[in-house]
């Protein structure tokens, strides 16, 4: 544990109210004359706000909320409370790394400014330390940030670098500021290692590999692009540097000139990212440059890229997560989307500073333009070091105070306000001229498109436009006079509608009690607000259901009947498409009768097979009506389980031979009338014969006992294969008669049960095929309901129309005039009233590649063929307010997508890019040269 002053204090002379008033006098004076490479340091925000409550003990209390020390020291507190001890900042030191480490004093890594600590001016500190001692002291130097190097931070996590000395071997952490030189960094390792300077020569070892030889010793370790937890090399020579280099990679001055350098002059890593991009503390609210600055003094940058691009170490640039700040997730998606367009890519990391609009007073004056700037630099930079998006959202925030907090938000909002905020700041139009938009008057519409555009760019010109930004012909039609009126309107992106799915396809499964058919799957499409008489009404339509049969509505579940459906005003919703649904066609003739289940068991593979507890059920029940007028027997069951069943008899089954009684039935039915008739006198004759007792015909053939089991009212089981002539009890307060049917091999043998076996879901999903280019909701399909024409919305939307001079309902037509490079497409997953918010899960088809828009420009003269590719997409997984977001990113230059999920990256298939979670597209259009396109180009 690092040792602590035990400075006796001489505060103790002093009230409570005087320390708060010395403090912010010297925290007034430090603020003012605050510059580079003064000092700042770090006290634990524990001990700080134990002591604010101290000195605002005889005021009004208020938390410290990261306002300056101005008027921190202005706060006060009605609750007496003793003086504070020494100060400890015993828990901002990480000893296990102190301690192992000859680096001195190391703080966690995770520490976070207002939360863990605060940074105080060396004037402040000193003042305390004499007051109340303690330690350790943790001092941190002001350094010069941001593209135009005039903003100033306090640098709270100095480069960590290990040092690698070959040939021995040898390792050395150490930590510098990254506004040190290669000079002083070759010089302190001349001094860790005990060489000369001139027996040493310097490597940046990015990823063990020799990328460049350090000799420009008077370029900054922040401008030679040095990452965190970084290795260097040093490498021992003899004499000079000589030809060893070039025998590994190439010559020492080929070394020398191909030295990479990231474009901005403040490329931070993350754990040596700034505690603040504009002040030296959020609790003091230091204005540490001033903004003038910014716009008047901007230190010229060479720019390394040239056309070509620039070359990075290593090839996994753009691979680079973005940590969660709590339910920032909407952010890092549609961030790494923005990243990831090739063009916003190249348009950051070249020398965009110049086409800052600082004088926008629609704009941030820069600020968000800046911010982003630099996070992607940092995104793009080699390395797969998550990042903090920190300074970023700590701007964003700030002019967009509705993304504050912790709650989710939606993705498309924030990247709606992204791109028009990262316009104003880039406006290259720094004085919008006024302009009197003018008719048509009948002119043709490529005068009148070319002209509204000419007056667009006249006052919006930035690099959002030029990538962004197309343009639609809106044709409005008064309903009353037939007056046209067509406009050109530009947009930024589409926000298509889906059609909300208003009907639902349902599967059930038909069975005829009667034995007239095999059961079949039956698929029908119901409303999805629907009620069960609504999907009867659609089975008894689909199975040509005849006038003296009704359906009797079931959920199968575990092969026992789990519930039925009588109740005709049921709400369809309750029905799960998981679920397992089975529809019998009975009798309409119900009255006095009960529901006979036939349950079908078959034997577990037991060794105890003559045990009945044995038999499980299996496949599924069949329901027949079974007449209550007279008595019932157990030659009666037999008779109605035969006529259910003749449908599975196999061909040519001897079925005598596999029952296990051969004793006919005397009441047999009427041979009168084939089971597979279609004459509804022969099925109201086999109905009635069902139901009757009185229908036997002596002539009948003989019919064979099966094994059946009959449940009684105590659960016990009467065997119903023998005494076919006793009567059955059938319970009075029952509506049902319950019937196992033990299959035995030799007895499945006469009788095929499969179709018995098979029950199909409601609605069975399955992996997209290419089936699915065909389905309704296609995004083409999306795109033709954006663009048909549709009445405007009454009241919300009324046209005033200029022949009329009345406000109309006009019907709206939209059709593209131009498109733009790239098209941003947002579906409308969301919706939201009065009394609630929803989301539609609904899956949309949308292409990969060849995404082809030709057929919906209206501009005939445009004969280029509109062609755009996927690139990326964002994704929202879950209900509203509760849910995720990701992303799902195509690297060009390696051809291969990638699930960005936070700080977490992974490869997936170009078949896994589709689902039903797809919320915002980027596509891009085709080129027609074989030119490579590079995300980070």
């Amino acid at each position: 544990m690092a040792e602590v002053s035990m400075c006796s204090s001489s505060g103790s002379e002093l009230s409570p109210d005087e320390e708060r008033i010395m403090i912010r006098d010297i925290a007034l004076a430090a603020q003012a004359n605050s510059k580079e490479g003064d000092s700042f340091f770090l006290i634990t925000q524990r001990w700080w706000q134990h002591w604010i409550e101290y000195v605002n003990q005889d005021q009004t209390n208020t938390s410290y909320d990261g306002s300056s020390l101005s008027e921190h020291c202005d706060l006060v507190n009605s609750i007496a409370l003793k003086r504070p001890a020494g100060i400890d900042n015993s828990d901002l030191i990480d000893d296990a790394v102190s301690e192992d480490s000859g680096m001195g004093i190391e703080i966690h890594d995770t520490l976070l400014e207002g939360r863990d600590y605060v940074l105080l001016p060396q004037e402040v500190w000193n003042q305390l330390f004499r007051w109340y001692g303690g330690g350790p002291t943790l001092a941190r130097k002001v350094i010069s940030s941001g593209l135009s190097q005039t903003e100033l931070a306090v640098e709270v996590y100095p480069l960590r670098l290990q040092l690698l000395m070959l040939p021995k071997n040898d390792r050395f952490a150490i930590r510098i500021s990254k506004k040190e030189t290669i000079g002083q960094l070759h010089k302190k390792s001349c001094e860790i290692f005990d060489l000369q300077p001139d027996q040493v020569c310097i490597w940046d070892y990015y990823a063990r590999r020799k990328h460049a030889l350090m000799n420009d010793m008077d370029k900054t370790l922040d401008d030679a692009n040095l990452q965190m937890d970084q290795d260097i090399l040093v490498e021992v020579i003899n004499n000079t540097i000589n030809t060893s280099f070039a025998q590994e990679n190439g010559s020492a001055q080929r070394q020398s000139n191909s030295v990479l350098v990231e474009p901005s002059k403040s490329s931070l890593s993350i754990a040596g990212g700034l505690s603040a991009s504009k002040g030296a503390s959020r609790g003091y609210n230091m204005d540490l440059s001033s903004s003038q600055n910014l716009n008047s003094t901007v230190r010229d940058v060479e720019n390394p890229y040239g056309t070509s691009g620039v070359t990075t170490r290593g090839s996994l640039g753009g691979l680079t997560g973005l940590l969660n700040l709590g339910n920032t997730c909407y952010m890092n998606s549609a961030i790494q989307c923005l990243v990831h367009t090739p063009e916003f890519a190249r348009y950051f990391r070249e020398d965009y500073h110049r086409e800052i609009n600082w004088q926008n007073p629609f704009g941030m004056v820069g600020e968000l333009a800046l911010a982003f700037g630099e996070l992607l630099r940092k995104l793009w930079a080699p390395g797969r070091t998550p990042i903090a998006p920190r300074p970023f959202r700590s701007k964003l925030v700030r002019f967009a105070p509705q993304f504050s907090g912790h709650n989710q938000h939606d993705s498309q909002e924030l990247l709606a306000f992204l791109l028009d905020g990262l316009h104003e700041d880039l406006n290259r139009v720094k004085h919008k001229p006024y302009i009197r938009s003018r008719d048509a008057d009948g002119r043709p519409d490529e005068e009148v498109a070319d002209e509204n555009w000419a007056n667009h760019i006249s006052r919006n010109d930035s690099i959002i436009v030029d990538v962004c930004q197309g343009q639609f012909k809106s044709t409005l039609v008064c309903p009353v006079c037939n007056k046209v009126s067509v406009t050109f309107d530009p947009f930024m992106y589409l926000s298509l509608p889906l059609q909300s799915t208003t009907n639902r396809t349902m599967t059930v499964t038909v069975f005829a009690s009667d034995g007239a058919a095999l059961p079949s799957p039956c698929t029908v499409t119901v409303p999805k607000q629907g009620r069960c008489r609504d999907l009867i009404q659609a089975l008894s339509n689909a199975c040509s259901l005849k006038h003296n049969e009704r359906l009797l509505l079931v959920e199968i579940r575990n092969h026992w009947i789990h519930r039925d459906f009588e109740d005709p005003l049921l709400l369809l919703s309750t029905i799960k498409d998981d679920d397992h649904l089975a529809a019998y066609k009975i009798s309409k003739i119900d009255k006095n009768t009960k529901y006979l289940q036939l349950i079908h068991r078959r034997r577990e593979q037991s060794n105890d097979s003559h045990i009945i507890s044995g038999w499980k059920p299996y496949g599924t029940p069949i329901v027949s009506l079974i007449s209550c007028d007279d008595t019932v027997t157990r030659g009666d069951i037999q008779v109605i389980v035969n006529r259910i069943l003749f449908p599975l008899l196999r061909k040519g089954g001897n079925v005598e031979q596999a029952t296990t009684s051969e004793t006919s039935i005397p009441k047999a039915t009427s041979d009168q009338c084939s089971f597979t008739s279609d004459d509804d006198a022969c099925a109201a004759n086999m109905v009635s014969n069902s139901l009757s007792k009185d229908s036997t015909n002596s002539k009948a053939p003989p019919m064979p006992t099966l094994p059946l089991l009959l449940v009684d009212d105590s659960n016990a089981c009467i065997d119903l294969s023998m005494g076919e002539e006793k009567v059955v009890k059938l319970s009075p307060s029952s509506p049902k008669v319950l019937v196992y049917i033990d299959w035995s091999q030799k007895l499945l043998e006469k009788y095929d049960t499969h179709p018995l076996e098979t029950l199909p879901e409601v609605l069975k999903y399955g992996p997209v095929t290419k089936k699915a280019r065909t389905e309704p909701l296609s995004l083409y399909t999306c795109l033709e309901a954006f663009l048909c024409e549709e009445p405007l919305v009454p009241e919300e939307d009324m046209w005033n129309c200029p022949k009329c001079k009345e406000r109309r309902q006009a019907s709206k037509k939209l059709d593209f005039w131009r498109l733009p490079q790239v098209l941003v497409i947002h579906l409308k997953r969301f919706s939201y009233s009065r009394s609630m918010k929803h989301k539609l899960e609904t899956f949309v088809n949308f292409p990969i590649h060849d995404f082809d828009l030709t057929n919906y420009i209206a501009n005939k003269n445009n004969s280029r063929r509109q062609l755009y590719e996927l690139y990326a997409l964002t994704n929202h997984y879950g209900s509203m307010g509760s849910g995720h977001y990701t992303a799902h990113i195509k690297l060009l230059d390696e051809n291969r997508w990638y699930n960005f999920d936070d700080s977490h990256i992974s490869p997936i298939s170009e078949d896994e890019v589709n689902t039903a979670a797809a919320y915002v597209l980027f596509y891009r259009r085709v080129k027609t040269d074989d030119d490579a396109v590079s995300n980070g180009a």
